[in-house]
């Protein structure tokens, strides 16, 4: 597959080398300075509100949505799903991967696009896989914002006892079940400070589920980053500019983590949006977009004069 195969409207096949290819979409003008926006957990392209990424399009930005390995019309990898006691003691299978390969995967794909260095947005596991982006390709990233994420830590960022109870739950066995288990969910732990939609996240379960289920494929991404670890050493290396982004009432990410990323990442700062829990609701979106696109153009403002007084 090749750069250029179409599957569906403005979703195109992208080979990222390894024997991984990713399903990606793009909005704005390939002449503006690209944007590359990374998912969480289990979660696809689609899942992105159009009132971000269309917005940040507005903003002056070529954004490039897309879905990790193991989710939507991305590979889904050979390797066994953890079992339950495998994710409790940490001990997998040699093959299984870590956030580190999905980072590479997402560099991959910059680079099959001919988009390095581009600023990078991840939310959740977006924001792990992001932080890896930074620290081991920093010749890719021009600026990285880190929304609910944490550092792999187990002394911060750690579920709530009730959104583990809800993860430990057989998978859905229909596209029914599916979105009423994403509707439970997200009404658990999405922003109680904003409305809930529950009729969009009716409609993108639906769309997710029609696009590609693949429960195992979150079971292996969730292997992912526990097998990764503490992150914090290496979050140390990172120097693109960097914003951290968290709610105050996050269910799934607890902000602890968002203080410890900033923390760890020199010169991050750090902005807690009051109310937002572990998703993005529209009527949060216009602060996300504005924090985004601030942090993108300062940072672009910075190296700009760095080159010229070089």
């Amino acid at each position: 597959m090749t750069q250029g195969d179409r599957i569906e409207q403005d979703e195109r096949l992208a080979d990222v080398g390894r024997g991984i290819t990713l399903c990606w979409s793009a909005l704005g003008d390939p002449a503006d300075p690209p944007l590359l926006l990374i998912a969480g957990l289990g979660q696809q392209l689609v899942g992105w509100p159009p009132e971000l990424s269309e917005a940040l399009a507005a903003e002056g930005f070529h954004v490039i949505r897309f879905d990790n390995r193991d989710s939507g019309r991305s590979t889904s990898m050979a390797v066994p799903p953890p079992t339950t006691g495998r994710l409790l003691t940490r001990r997998f299978a040699p093959e299984q991967y870590t956030l580190e390969d999905m980072a590479d995967d997402a560099a991959g794909l910059l680079d099959a696009l001919g988009l390095a260095p581009a600023h990078v947005v991840g939310v959740s596991m977006g924001g792990m896989i992001g932080q890896m982006l930074a620290a081991r390709r920093p010749d890719a990233v021009r600026s990285l914002v880190s929304i609910m994420s944490t550092t792999g830590s187990r002394r911060v960022g750690q579920p709530a006892a009730s959104t583990l109870r809800m993860l430990a739950r057989r998978p859905p066995r229909s596209r029914d079940e599916a979105v009423e288990r994403a509707v439970e969910m997200f009404r658990h732990i999405g922003s109680h400070g904003f409305p809930y939609d529950e009729a969009r996240v009716r409609r993108v379960a639906g769309i997710a589920y029609d696009r590609g289920f693949n429960p195992a494929g979150t079971a292996r991404q969730m292997a992912a980053i526990l097998k990764s670890g503490d992150r914090t050493a290496a979050l140390r290396a990172i120097r693109a500019p960097t914003l951290v982004l968290h709610g105050d009432r996050d269910r799934m990410v607890h902000p602890s983590g968002a203080r410890a990323t900033a923390r760890a990442i020199p010169g991050a700062r750090l902005e807690t949006i009051q109310g937002m829990g572990h998703d993005l609701p529209a009527a949060a979106c216009p602060t996300i977009v504005r924090a985004i696109a601030q942090h993108a153009r300062a940072a672009d403002a910075a190296a700009g004069a760095d080159a010229v007084a070089a």
